[in-house]
């Protein structure tokens, strides 16, 4: 029984702590203050990093997949590409941009790319925060008064925030088809209608809903506060510092060998579909790109893992980036499949201006996807892979790839394996000590190890009479093996033996010296079968 005790506990900490989620407060700007830090810190890494050309090796196989998924969905043209942290790996496309000029697509061409856009207004805000300027906590009607006097469901409603913007738990309604058209309307049609009262389908902080609108108020919120258009805030801020030099926000900027023209698939043929200007909705999706320049995005974005004490490189703070792929709000999908499609239980989230999910086997996906008239769009990145992967395509509404079958040739094709977390020098340290103190129990190193609640809360005769039990089944120890840590104090390891394995599973305590506060010893016999 003291076996199926331990065996839940380690389980249930293994998924408490599989993953770096720590959310500092959104009210905290994550400004340049001083702070000490580990010089011993050793960030998870590849062992060994054989991915870049592991994903080549598949490159035929990814092209293939989306050309057949072009013609199945009679998409026009589609460009696409992979990133292994800072480097466009793959970049390739099929079809066309300009169909009646026969102007092929390619990696250089220019996409509308659509609510990929939200992303870059969630950093502007993101930015705006860190530097002081604005809090996520404050009231939205503080930088649009026409909102002072919004009618909300419940008396008990909270005022809507900043971060309800960011996380579209403003309570607003679902307003996709409705908001696609509104992307050239003027900053005074965006403030008659909150002026004239909004609807609202949930009340603030309760549920997620996705919301065009509440991203548009965020692109008048950073024009208010930065004392420019947002699209120059933008550009200037985020665009421009990573190198994105081909990323436009109007179309007639877009030299024309460049731009991609979108179409709809309607009777039995492709008709053209009206470009829109830019305008006060643009913040939600108004973005024009290619794959070329998104991928020093996704690149940027990756750049936020693992933690480490390298020196910061770009429009926000690693911590920023994390805090933008953090879920809030979430929910469990108890029927998710994976790419096989087998069952796989996920939970998934909205964080500033991305969508997160983490998968039953602990894979964690950063993703977003675009769609408006003429357009559809979608990048995914895995942060503990390093790998990220991005596609557009110019057909109305329309997915630009199987991510399924993606996924399947990344992950089983060529078997990408996440990082490993090197043990921490105190880990090792008290990985051979644990291993001494469960042969011989030597009080000088009890004293030395052994946290004040170690024998409170299991006396030392108990622990000693369990574990003597267990070698006796064991017999003499012949090798010890590596540690496998969880984070930085606390770890697992097996000890092999003539009759069987050891399984040991310790932490320690956050003391400066930290100790061990709790062991689990238990025993698996050899299979003579």
């Amino acid at each position: 029984m003291k076996r199926l005790l331990y065996a839940f506990i380690y389980i249930s900490f293994v998924a408490i702590l599989i993953a770096c989620q720590s959310k500092p407060s959104a009210d905290s700007p994550s400004g340049n203050v001083a702070q000490a830090f580990s010089a011993s810190y050793k960030a998870p890494a590849f062992v060994p990093d054989e991915r870049i050309e592991k994903i080549k090796a598949i490159a035929p196989e990814i092209q293939q997949s989306i050309e057949e998924h072009a013609k199945a969905k009679k998409i026009p043209g589609i460009a696409y590409g992979i990133v292994v942290d800072n480097q466009l790996i793959v970049a390739s496309a099929t079809g066309f941009a300009h169909i009646e000029k026969e102007i092929p697509a390619t990696s250089a061409s220019s996409f509308r790319i659509a609510s990929m856009t939200k992303s870059f207004t969630a950093m502007a805000v993101i930015k705006l925060r860190d530097e002081g300027k604005l809090l996520l906590s404050d009231p939205v009607s503080q930088y649009i008064p026409e909102l002072s006097n919004v009618v909300y469901l419940t008396k008990d409603a909270p005022a809507m925030d900043i971060e309800n913007l960011l996380t579209m738990t403003a309570g607003f309604p679902e307003d996709n088809p409705w908001g696609d058209r509104q992307l050239d309307e003027p900053d005074q049609m965006l403030m008659d209608l909150v002026g004239e009262g909004v609807s609202f389908s949930n009340v603030p902080s309760c549920q997620f809903e996705y919301s065009n609108t509440g991203y548009a108020l965020l692109g008048y919120i950073i024009s208010r506060v930065s004392g420019m258009p947002y699209q120059e805030y933008i550009t200037k801020n985020i665009l421009q510092p990573l190198g994105m030099e081909h990323t436009y926000w109007e179309y007639d900027s877009v030299p024309e060998q460049q731009l991609v023209l979108g179409y709809r698939w309607e009777d039995e043929q492709w008709k053209l579909e009206p470009m829109l200007h830019d305008g006060s909705y643009g913040a939600m999706g108004g973005l024009i790109t290619s794959i070329e320049d998104f991928a020093k995005y996704v690149s940027f974005h990756l750049s936020a893992w693992p933690p480490r004490n390298d020196d910061e490189a770009g429009p926000i703070k690693r911590s920023s980036l994390r805090e933008m792929q953090t879920p809030q709000f979430p929910s469990l999908n108890a029927h998710a499949k994976d790419y096989n499609g087998e069952a796989c239980p996920t939970v998934s989230g909205y964080g500033y201006g991305l969508g997160i999910t983490e998968y039953c086997n602990g894979m964690k996906r950063v993703s977003h996807a675009g769609a408006l008239p003429g357009f559809g769009s979608n990048y995914t990145f895995y942060p503990d892979y390093g790998v990220g992967i991005m596609a557009f395509c110019n057909l109305t509404y329309m997915s630009p790839w199987s991510l399924k079958d993606i996924s399947k040739l990344l992950f089983e094709t060529a078997s990408l394996k996440p990082r490993k977390l090197p043990a921490s020098d105190i880990l090792l340290e008290r990985q051979e000590q644990v291993t001494q103190l469960i042969q011989h129990w030597e009080p000088d190193l009890e004293d030395k190890i052994l946290a004040e609640n170690f024998y409170l809360d299991i006396s030392r005769e108990d622990r000693m009479a369990e574990v003597h039990k267990i070698f006796k089944k064991a017999g003499p120890i012949e090798e010890v093996g590596e540690i496998e840590p969880e984070n930085q104090l606390r770890g697992n390891y097996t000890i092999k033996a003539q009759h069987g394995e050891l399984k040991i599973y310790f932490t320690l305590t956050p003391e400066k010296n930290p100790k061990v506060q709790q062991l689990y010893v238990s025993f698996q016999e050899k299979d003579t079968k």
